[in-house]
């Protein structure tokens, strides 16, 4: 049988660590990963982290340069789980909103959308202006999911890794696959009750 495939993208916004996050969850999942960066992807991971583009690779089973348009994630008859874009820019945002098809990235997300597979974009901006804001309503009405990536801080964090983990996670969990590393309300956390109130 197929393994699942699940195609990865990393923008240049802040949170590149949630691109490389998500690529070690889906490995360790048994998920066939496909990776494509932008360009501005590359700046962010030098000032962010200590990668260099040939590790961040290798964490992919196959991994894609931008300008690769035809590219198998490039076509509708690839077929994947969905895609997410860890982190997502209001650059690649605006793009996927628009429909514009300018590098692999979008391309791959546009195939995502108009095949009716699961896209997550966690969006790193803030504070938001309008434009933004209608950009996120625009790609949740053709079916994407605006992720965000905030700290869950009721599971108790001790660390960044832990929240980046959790946020990955969470992501993940969006296209239909659990990664036993994210801590769930009500199962592996205690919900709780208001003062006073009894189960």
């Amino acid at each position: 049988m197929q393994k699942p495939r699940v195609i990865v993208g990393i923008s240049g916004a802040t949170g590149f660590q949630y691109g490389v996050k998500a690529l070690q969850l889906l490995r360790e999942l048994g998920v066939e990963t496909h990776l494509v960066m932008s360009k501005a992807a590359g700046l962010t991971r030098q000032h962010e982290t200590a990668f260099n583009r040939e590790q961040v690779e290798a964490l992919a089973d196959v991994h894609y340069p931008a300008g690769a348009v035809g590219a198998a994630i490039a076509s509708g008859s690839f077929r994947t789980l969905g895609m997410i874009v860890a982190p997502c820019s209001m650059r690649t945002l605006g793009a996927i909103a628009s429909g514009v098809t300018d590098s692999l990235l979008t391309r791959a997300a546009d195939v995502v959308l108009k095949e009716r597979r699961r896209l997550v974009l966690m969006t790193r901006e803030t504070p938001l202006h309008l434009g933004h804001i209608r950009n996120m309503a625009t790609v949740t009405e053709y079916g994407a999911i605006v992720f965000p990536p905030v700290p869950s801080l009721y599971a108790g964090p001790q660390t960044i890794e832990d929240m980046i983990a959790h946020s990955a996670a969470r992501a993940i969990g969006l296209l239909g696959l659990e990664h036993p590393v994210l801590p769930r309300w009500g199962e592996t956390l205690p919900a709780l009750l208001a003062e006073g109130e009894r189960a």
